[in-house]
């Protein structure tokens, strides 16, 4: 799958199941994911919408990304 932050936050979790208690873990203001709102927003957001939310860089939130996807991969 290719991320990039256009890329929908549902079409990511939904290819990865178990990145929402990755990002939590290495943020805790990805907490919201898990949140009931956080699961309606989550239908609209993108990568970039989740970055500003959290404060972060796009570049940042998408190697972070990269990153733990390769290291669940391996």
């Amino acid at each position: 799958m290719e991320i990039n932050e256009r890329t929908k936050l549902k079409d990511i979790l939904a290819a990865y199941p178990w990145l929402p208690e990755a990002l939590i873990q290495m943020d805790g203001r990805f907490r919201i994911i898990n949140s009931p709102i956080g699961k309606l927003l989550i239908r609209t957001a993108t990568v970039g919408d989740a970055a500003k939310k959290a404060g972060y860089p796009v570049n940042q939130v998408l190697d972070e990304l990269q990153k733990l996807i390769a290291k669940h991969e391996a």
